[in-house]
C-alpha cells in the first residue's frame, strides 16, 4: 500500500522528549504550522509551561507526563491523542538521556536506565504508533544520531542505544513495507546539536561540566528534518555536514578515524562550565527543561545544514551541481574564445585561484547564460550571512589533540588498497557518471 502523509497543517503529532531541546523546538515549529501536538516528557511543569505558551500562540496542544519506558504511560498518551484530537497521524521517538563516563567507570545499573529510555522507549512508542497507523497511515519518526554509525569514547553506553535505535528502525520499516503497511519509517541522524544535553547528562568523568564537540547546530534545524519527514517519506535524514562526514570517515578509515577521535575526546566532551545546578542528571529522574537551547557559553550554534537541506531537496541539488559543472565548463570555453558573459559568470563563481586565469571578456555573439540565482534550486541555498566565515573556524592546529594526531605512516596503514583507490579515482573525473551514481542511490534509498 503506498505511503500517503497529510500536510502538516492537517495533522496530529505526538513528539516524546518534547519538554526541551529538539522535542520542543518540534512541537513549537509544528504547531505554528497548525498542526495539533501531543507533548510527552517526565517533567510536569515544563510540559505545561510549552503548552501554554503554544496555545498563547494560537495552536493546539496538550500534553500528558510519561516515562517512555513504561508502555502503559504511552498507551495513555496515544489515548489522549485520540480523544482531544480525533488520532494522531505522525508519532516522533526524541526523548533521551545519557552518562559520560568510561565503560568500565559506568555502573551497569545506569547502562541499563539508559537503555531503557534511548532504546526501549524507542521501541514502545514505535509499537504503539505502528498498531494504531496500520489503518490510516502515517509516519514515525525515530531521533537517532550520528553516533548510530560512529561511536565516541566517554559515551560509549549513548552510542550504543543508538546504534540499537538504527537496527530496530530499519528492521521496523522493512517489516512494515513487508505487511504493505502504509507507514513511514524515518530515522534522524542529528550531529551535535546546542540543546539542554549535556546539562541533563549524567558526569561521571570528574570535570565541573560537560559539552558536545562542536560544531552544534540549533534544534530548530533537526526540527525542520523532522517536520519535513512527517509530510515527506524519507529513510534517513543526517543533519549537520560535520556528523555525515564523520561516518563516511569511519566507514572508509575505521583505524584513522578510531585513532583520531580517541585522542580529542576528553578534552571535545568536557568543560570548566557546570551549567545550571537544577538542571544536572536526568537520568533516573526528569529534571527542568522548557528551554530548546543551551545555557552552557561556546561557539554560536549553526542555523543551516546545506547536507539536510540537498537531502531533502535532491533534484534541486543536482540542478545546482549541473549549474557548477556548466561554470567550470565554461571557464574552460573561455579560455578558448575569449569574452563576454560567459567568462564574466565563471569569474565571479569560480574561487580565485581558478578565476584569475580566465580572461575576462569573450567575442561578442555567443549566447547568454543564465544568472546563477536562476539555476533551478539556487532558492534552497542559505545566503552568505548564514555561513560562518574563515575567521570563525578555528585552525587545523588549535583542535583538541592536534599534537597527538597519528603520524602518517599510522594512516598509510588504514588507506584502501591500490585497487580500491582507483575505482574512487575512476568515480572523480567525470560528473555526469558522478550525478548519475546519485540519482540510482537517492531512488533506491527513497528519497525521489
Amino acid at each position: 500500500m503506498a505511503v500517503r502523509l497529510k500536510p502538516l497543517s492537517q495533522q496530529t503529532i505526538v513528539i516524546t522528549g518534547a519538554s526541551s531541546g529538539i522535542g520542543l523546538a518540534t512541537a513549537r515549529m509544528a504547531a505554528g504550522r497548525g498542526a495539533a501536538v501531543v507533548l510527552v516528557a517526565r517533567d510536569e511543569p515544563s510540559l505545561a509551561s510549552a503548552v501554554n505558551g503554544i496555545r498563547e500562540s494560537g495552536g493546539r496542544a496538550e500534553y500528558a507526563v510519561a516515562d517512555v519506558a513504561d508502555l502503559d504511560a504511552l498507551e495513555r498518551a496515544a489515548a489522549l491523542a485520540e480523544e482531544k484530537f480525533g488520532g494522531f497521524d505522525t508519532w516522533v521517538n526524541d526523548a533521551g538521556v545519557s552518562v559520560y563516563g568510561t565503560q568500565e567507570e559506568t555502573p551497569l545499573e545506569d547502562q541499563r536506565r539508559l537503555f531503557e529510555t534511548n532504546y526501549w522507549g524507542v521501541v514502545n512508542g514505535s509499537l504503539v504508533a505502528a498498531r494504531r497507523l496500520k489503518s490510516r497511515g502515517g509516519a514515525i519518526i525515530n531521533v537517532g544520531s550520528v553516533l548510530s554509525d560512529r561511536a565516541i569514547a566517554y559515551q560509549g553506553t549513548y552510542s550504543a542505544a543508538k546504534h540499537a535505535v538504527k537496527g530496530f528502525t530499519d528492521a521496523l520499516r522493512m517489516e512494515l513495507r513487508a505487511e504493505g503497511a502504509p507507514i513511514s519509517v524515518t530515522l534522524i541522524k542529528p550531529a551535535a546539536v546546542d540543546s539542554l544535553f549535556p546539562e541533563h547528562a549524567r558526569n561521571l568523568l570528574g570535570s565541573p561540566g560537560l559539552a558536545v564537540p562542536p560544531p552544534t547546530y540549533d534544534p530548530k534545524v533537526v526540527a525542520r528534518a523532522i517536520t519535513f519527514a512527517a509530510t515527506t517519506p524519507r529513510r534517513d535524514l543526517y543533519v549537520g555536514g560535520g556528523g555525515a562526514m564523520i561516518s563516511v570517515l569511519g566507514t572508509l578509515f575505521p583505524r584513522a578515524t578510531d585513532a583520531v577521535m580517541a585522542k580529542g575526546a576528553r578534552a571535545a566532551q568536557t568543560s570548566q562550565h557546570a551549567g545550571r545546578p537544577g538542571r544536572r542528571d536526568n537520568l533516573h529522574e526528569g529534571r527542568p527543561g522548557g528551554e530548546e537551547r543551551s545555557s552552557l557559553p561556546g561557539p554560536e550554534a549553526r542555523k543551516t545544514s546545506l547536507v539536510l537541506e540537498a537531502q531533502m531537496h535532491p533534484m534541486a541539488t543536482l540542478a545546482v551541481m549541473a549549474g557548477g559543472v556548466a561554470l567550470v565548463m565554461g571557464a574552460l570555453a573561455a579560455r578558448r574564445t575569449g569574452q563576454g558573459r560567459l567568462a564574466s559568470l565563471a569569474m565571479d563563481h569560480l574561487p580565485r585561484e581558478i578565476a584569475r586565469h580566465v580572461p575576462r571578456s569573450m567575442p561578442s555573439g555567443l549566447p547568454s547564460l543564465p544568472r546563477a540565482r536562476d539555476i533551478p534550486g539556487y532558492g534552497y541555498l542559505p545566503s552568505r550571512r548564514d555561513l560562518p566565515s574563515a575567521s570563525d573556524l578555528p585552525r587545523l592546529r588549535d583542535l583538541p589533540g592536534y599534537s597527538r594526531l597519528p603520524s602518517a605512516r599510522d594512516l598509510r596503514r588504514s588507506l584502501p588498497g591500490r585497487d580500491e583507490l582507483s575505482r574512487l579515482v575512476d568515480l572523480l573525473p567525470d560528473p555526469a557518471r558522478i550525478g548519475a551514481a546519485l540519482v540510482r542511490r537517492a531512488r533506491r534509498s527513497g528519497l525521489f
